[in-house]
């Protein structure tokens, strides 16, 4: 193991398995991963996906591993995680606190329809058939390194599970406070035919002076006919780096809006994969990111029609400030056979200082000619003219540039259907401009 990454042993790994009591059949998933995680080398600048983000600022040595131990207490977590999303309602919360949760619950009716909403190591134990069925159809672990870091350490995260024809109408709320050093979460949702639900995903943790590490890997799986929205919120301190590696399949006229934010952490890198594998799917890629002092984001995304007549739609905005910087790096791919593929891509960037800096490089990848694909990617600085003309009207700079930026970001925020999020979205915008 080299000295630049975490040392994790096979003994960690069966301790962490014990500590949560993981049926045998995880156990062995654990140990594959790690055996990938040990194979796979550290990624550095000579990887194109990680030319941009270097990982030499991290302290490896100050990234202890979690005790692993059946016991703990929680560490209780700021109310805003707690308040609903959706007005004064939503139909389930789990909010894990340094691993243990802190609030729990599920409508009944959701509950009487068989509707799964629980903590992934729970589900693992307790609904191993339904856990199986995804989990087991994807090779997450081989995705790179901190995808295998996750799947060998996961501590935390989150199972849903929506039965044939079942909607879920109101939001289904996880959120996670982070308060240790090195910490790994697992995301597995799964809608059957003609399911439909919202699921929000929260990412945040405590201030603290040393550097903390946080690996995740999520994955939806949308079936036939279904709609799935996954809006996804990372807040996480200035401290953490952060590796995410989520895909989403969308099966046949089935469809998932996706919105992924970011304006926390000290470094995101974030893989983001959609897979339209079936006749008729859609996939609406919504995101904006808001970097501020040293903070690095970096996004790599990618929508793959594998098969004919599917749509996609991204549409990613960044703003950085101070000496920030962001990347966005996209691709369309489309399959052989895959007609009629109809697929688009634009990312916007901001640059609010001379000493923000902003890449955005597009891409497609098309293996036959009877598609319409079009891509597009913009950097520059907030238009003067706007400036002027605001503070023409009486109002300071520092009001008139918060006005221009959050003007920038509503075409991002009106693709979020819940009006709840947007506004969430919205107050963390004006947070970062003050």
């Amino acid at each position: 193991m080299a000295n630049n990454e975490l040392t994790v042993s096979r003994d960690n790994v069966l301790a962490l398995s014990r500590a949560v009591g993981d049926a045998p059949w995880y156990a062995a998933r654990r140990l594959a991963a790690w055996d990938v995680y040990r194979a796979t080398p550290m990624p550095g600048p000579t990887d194109e996906p990680w030319r941009r983000t270097p990982l030499t600022g991290f302290k490896w040595g100050m990234a202890a591993l979690p005790p692993f131990s059946a016991a703990g207490t929680a560490h209780r977590a700021p109310a805003a995680l707690t308040r609903p999303i959706a007005g004064n309602q939503q139909a389930g919360q789990i909010l894990l606190a340094g691993g243990k949760a802190e609030i729990y619950c599920l409508d009944a009716p959701l509950q009487d329809q068989k509707v799964v909403f629980t903590d992934f190591l729970t589900a693992a134990r307790d609904y191993p058939d339904q856990v199986e069925k995804y989990v087991g159809s994807t090779l997450a672990a081989r995705e790179g390194k901190f995808a295998a870091l996750a799947e060998t350490l996961a501590d935390g995260g989150l199972f849903v599970h929506v039965p044939a024809g079942v909607q879920v109408a109101l939001p289904l709320h996880f959120s996670a406070w982070l308060t240790q050093p090195a910490q790994f979460n697992r995301v597995l949702i799964g809608l059957d035919e003609g399911a439909s639900a919202t699921v929000v995903l929260d990412w945040a943790s405590p201030k603290s002076p040393a550097a903390a590490l946080h690996a995740v890997v999520a994955e939806a799986f949308v079936g036939p006919n279904a709609h799935l929205t996954l809006v996804e919120h990372q807040a996480l301190a200035r401290n953490v780096w952060h590796f995410a590696t989520e895909r989403v399949h969308v099966d046949r006229d089935a469809r998932v809006d996706w919105i992924l934010s970011a304006v926390g952490s000290r470094l995101t890198k974030n893989f983001a994969v959609v897979d339209l594998e079936g006749q008729g799917a859609a996939a609406k890629m919504s995101g904006f990111y808001f970097g501020d002092e040293n903070q690095h984001f970096d996004y790599d995304t990618q929508q793959n029609h594998l098969v004919p007549h599917t749509t996609s739609d991204l549409l990613f905005k960044g703003v950085v400030k101070d000496k920030s910087r962001s990347v966005w790096q996209g691709m369309i791919y489309v399959a052989p056979g895959a007609q009629k593929t109809d697929g688009y891509q634009a990312n916007r960037n901001l640059v609010l200082s001379e000493t923000a800096h902003a890449d955005s490089l597009p891409g497609l990848e098309i293996l036959n000619d009877d598609v319409r694909c079009t891509h597009g990617a913009t950097v520059g600085q907030v238009d003067q003219e706007h400036i002027f003309y605001l503070m023409s009207r009486g109002l300071p700079r520092a009001e008139a540039e918060r006005l221009t930026v959050g003007g920038f970001f509503e075409p991002v925020l009106e693709r979020i259907p819940s009006e709840g999020v947007r506004q969430r979205l919205r107050r963390a915008i004006q947070e970062k401009m003050s």
